[in-house]
């Protein structure tokens, strides 16, 4: 059994994550910023500790990650036009996250990024979205020189579907869909394969089953 840090707790796809660690016999530590959530979340098996991202430092992190053996890094921003936002949650919420694991002692670490952020912006991206862009890139880029045991998912467009249990797992994929339920049983896997360190897949729903996926792509 591990105890599992999840930055972001309450988020849409952290929420999947718990129930499948929980599964899994992982305890899932939910940080999130709102005391509101605590009974929720503690429902769905998580210990819950309280962290604001944006408004505390590397230190409060490496405190809630006290005692913890890997991070998950599933903050993000939202759906709103808010372009400072992208920058720290995405990005700086990521920065911080990565030094608190460092001082807490912790190596593995996995973060959930997006499809396609390499890719080159177009004249003509809406501020908001190249602002996610560019916090996402940046942010990947930093935990690939952090010395830390990464692996990077970039999963294309999220949706709240059912889990189909099957995706296409690789460093480059064509762009569609992803249930959020798909990409947590995709985190909770990769926690459990030491062979995905070091590797930033892409991340759709497709034909192979999650693992067989996993195993497929750490070859």
């Amino acid at each position: 059994m591990s105890r599992i840090a999840i930055v972001g707790g309450h988020g849409a796809v952290a929420r999947h994550l718990l129930t499948v660690l929980r599964r899994a016999e992982h305890t899932p530590v939910a940080l999130v910023r709102r005391e509101e959530y605590r009974e929720e979340l503690e429902g769905r098996g998580a210990e819950v500790r309280l962290l604001d991202i944006e408004q505390q430092g590397a230190e409060a992190f490496a405190e809630a990650f006290e005692g913890c053996d890997a991070v998950v890094f599933a903050a993000g921003g939202g759906p709103d036009g808010n372009v400072e936002r992208k920058r720290t949650v995405d990005l700086e919420g990521s920065l911080k996250s990565i030094q608190g694991a460092k001082q807490a002692g912790i190596s593995r670490f996995v973060q959930v990024s997006a499809i396609g952020v390499d890719e080159p912006l177009l004249a003509d991206t809406a501020e908001v979205w190249a602002a996610y862009v560019v916090a996402k890139r940046d942010a990947d880029a930093a935990l690939r020189d952090s010395g830390l045991a990464w692996t990077i998912l970039r999963p294309g467009r999220l949706t709240d579907d059912p889990a189909t249990g099957r995706v296409t797992l690789a460093p480059e994929v064509p762009r569609g869909d992803v249930t959020r339920a798909d990409v947590a049983a995709v985190i909770a896997a990769v926690l459990d394969h030491d062979a995905s360190i070091g590797h930033q897949w892409e991340l759709v729903n497709g034909s192979t089953p999650v693992h067989d996926a996993l195993a497929a792509a750490t070859r």
